[in-house]
């Protein structure tokens, strides 16, 4: 059997906070996703490694014995595919992974210009893989956008951008510039808590057919424009950070310079 490591993180999250929804918090992700991620790892198993009750969970024996090995694991695994990568990529490479709807090419040619002799490689990410893909070697600097896990992450801020409402064109919103979160009311939000959804693309599918709407930072739909649906900013919402961050222990040659051309480059993303 193989043992799947995301779940294994996902496992010691729960274990080292006691509660799901607070494990759900530092991850970033969707508490019910959260707890059909462990009872798979269980079912995997083929033994408990949590007694739930109302308010918390306890490790059981095999529980306590997972999150005994579980930081090792992990360790050993990052640091292998890492050099991996590391490898496959030599000393003049470098990959940029970036964010759905964010734009890093300025950044790419900045750099390219000063340093002619490094190729760049660009890696598009889906949100819930952004700093895993830091962590792990696939990526040596992300262009990102919060919320994500920032553990073993260097970030720096570069600008923000405000969070809008996808809908359907005929929808009766539809033709207001902005709304409020109460205009909102009753209208069903398409996210990975109640919906399988894991691309932008099956969100926005949704809202065209009239499914609900979706809450998106404005560059994502900007980017995924399309005349069947309207986006509107909600006026009393917080806005999205958007940060580079590469990984505490990664020291790649070069990786400095890309990341102080990008910070020169990319700041003020807000349109």
């Amino acid at each position: 059997m193989d043992l799947d490591l995301r779940k294994l993180r996902y496992f010691a999250a729960v274990a080292e906070h006691g509660h799901f929804g607070r494990a759900a918090e530092r991850l970033h992700i969707a508490q019910p996703v959260l707890s059909r991620q462990i009872r798979a790892l269980e079912r995997e198993l083929g033994c408990e490694l949590l007694e739930r009750t109302t308010r918390s969970v306890r490790l059981t024996p095999a529980g306590e014995q997972l999150y005994a090995d579980a930081p090792g694991v992990l360790a050993t695994a990052v640091a292998a595919t890492r050099r991996a990568y590391g490898a496959a990529r030599g000393s003049r490479r470098l990959v940029v992974g970036f964010a759905p709807g964010l734009t890093v090419s300025p950044a790419v040619r900045a750099f390219t210009q000063e340093h002619p002799q490094v190729e760049v490689e660009l890696l598009h990410l889906h949100w819930f893989e952004q700093a895993e893909a830091l962590r792990d070697g696939r990526a040596d600097v992300g262009y990102l956008r919060r919320p994500f896990d920032p553990a073993g992450l260097h970030t720096l801020r570069v600008g923000s951008e405000p969070k809008v409402v996808c809908l359907p064109a005929a929808h009766p919103l539809a033709a207001r510039r902005r709304v409020r979160y109460a205009d909102l009311d009753g209208v069903p939000v398409i996210d990975a808590t109640d919906r399988r959804v894991t691309t932008i693309e099956e969100k926005l599918e949704l809202v065209a057919a009239g499914r609900g709407c979706a809450m998106v930072p404005r560059s994502v739909a900007r980017y995924y424009s399309r005349p069947d649906i309207v986006h509107r900013t909600i006026g009393d919402a917080g806005e999205y950070e958007i940060c580079l961050a590469v990984a505490e222990e990664n020291r790649r040659p070069h990786l400095a310079d890309f990341v102080a051309v990008a910070a020169r480059t990319l700041p003020g993303r807000r349109r």
